[in-house]
Order: structure tokens, then sequence, then C-alpha cells
């Protein structure tokens, strides 16, 4: 599958887990439901994937982990916030650069409308 195509996947899992639990939740019980609703749908999921700072000739390993990792193509980083804010776009942008991926997904489902909460990403798709 492609990035779109793993994405299109995503906001449908995202939506069911939504529509199942609704809002107000931890950040954790969205990841693990929406990593059970991937993986059900076939995919490869990893969650807490351990994001590695590269600075001139030094990997840094320094606590970043994205949630969300779909068929090492796609990167999810789930949140349960009462408003997203530019930093947390930036947080992903830095995880799709940091990594070498194309496309990422920001979520928050603590929200009346998860439509509008879901976030699509590039890093030179």
């Amino acid at each position: 599958m492609k990035e779109n195509e793993i994405s299109f996947a995503v906001r449908g899992a995202a939506f069911k887990v939504y529509n199942s639990l609704g809002p107000g939740l931890l950040e954790s019980v969205y990841e693990v439901a929406l990593m059970y609703e991937l993986r059900q749908m076939g995919h490869e999921v990893k969650n807490q994937v351990a994001v590695p700072v590269v600075y001139g000739d030094m990997k840094m390993d320094v606590g970043f982990r994205l949630d969300l990792l779909v068929d090492d193509l796609v990167v999810v980083e789930i949140k349960s916030v009462d408003t997203l804010l530019d930093v947390h776009h930036k947080q992903l942008l830095t995880y799709l650069r940091f990594t070498k991926k194309k496309l990422g997904l920001l979520i928050n489902f603590n929200t009346e409308n998860l439509k509008d909460n879901i976030i699509r990403i590039v890093n030179n798709l």
C-alpha cells in the first residue's frame, strides 16, 4: 500500500475508535485501540517507536517516541487535548524529517468533531 491508502485506513480506524470510546480519555487508550483496529485490518503497526536525533556525526537517543508507525510508512501522532497547537504540528513534522517518512497524521481524540481534528502533514510527498 502507498501512504495515501494507509492514511485512508488510519482515518477509518480512528473514526471507529472515536465512535466507540468517545472523547476525554488518555492518549494511551486511543493509541492501543487504534493499533488494535489497524492490526485487525491487516496493517503492521509499531507503537512508541524511538526517534533518534542526529546532530553532526553524533546520534542521540534522547527519548523521542512517535506514537504509531503504520506499515513502516505513515507516522501517527495521537493527542487528547482541548486544542491542537502549532507545536503539535511541528512535532509531527520533525518526526517525519528525522525518520525520513513522507506522511503523518496528527489525530486529536478529545473533541466533539473528529473530522476537523485529523491533520495530514507531509514531508516531501
